[in-house]
């Protein structure tokens, strides 16, 4: 049982109901986090408004996105965001020999050779921030990458610190229905 009271479909208002009709129009489910924000109006706005930036106007796609999701929350131990982003990747084709091989090497993914090397990046920089050179940087560069879309993909990974954590704290449902 959840430490906190998140608002259901049922009694969502505003922005928070117009949140969970999107998701349950796009993916069939409200995911979790979303709900724990629901407490916070604001909180859950400025996630909504990332989510649709995500959606609309990132120069990432949304395969590259799910990876990076999955191998974030993955390193994190966040099994809501780790299953949810494992579902997706499966509906586009991965396999659990798929799955073995990029968490071995995030650069065997499902993905175009640029698309691997930005996963590559985001992974090694959560691991180990100091890690990152400027060849590190200069070599996303070479595959076309802008400074905008390197800061995007760190954004996207990250971001699933702050949830991992509060979905600990709260003890939100960790089990993606999807």
């Amino acid at each position: 049982m959840p430490r906190i009271t998140p608002k259901s479909p049922e009694t969502a208002q505003g922005s928070v109901k117009q949140g969970y009709e999107m998701f349950e129009t796009r993916f069939g489910i409200i995911p979790e986090p979303l709900r724990m924000l629901s407490v916070s109006p604001a909180l859950f706005d400025i996630q909504l408004a990332r989510s649709n930036y995500f959606a609309s106007q990132s120069n990432l796609s949304f395969s590259l996105l799910a990876h990076i999701r999955y191998m974030a929350a993955r390193q994190l131990e966040y099994r809501f965001c780790t299953d949810l982003n494992k579902a997706i990747l499966e509906k586009q084709g991965a396999t659990e020999a798929d799955f073995k091989a990029m968490e071995a090497d995030p650069t065997q993914c499902l993905l175009e050779e640029n698309e691997g090397a930005m996963l590559a990046f985001v992974v090694k920089a959560m691991k180990d921030p100091a890690s990152i050179t400027d060849q590190d940087v200069d070599a996303l560069r070479e595959f076309g990458w802008t400074d905008r879309d390197m800061v995007d993909a760190m954004a996207q990974g990250v971001s699933m610190i702050d949830h991992a954590i509060m979905m600990q704290v709260f003890d939100m449902n960790p089990h993606c229905l999807i």
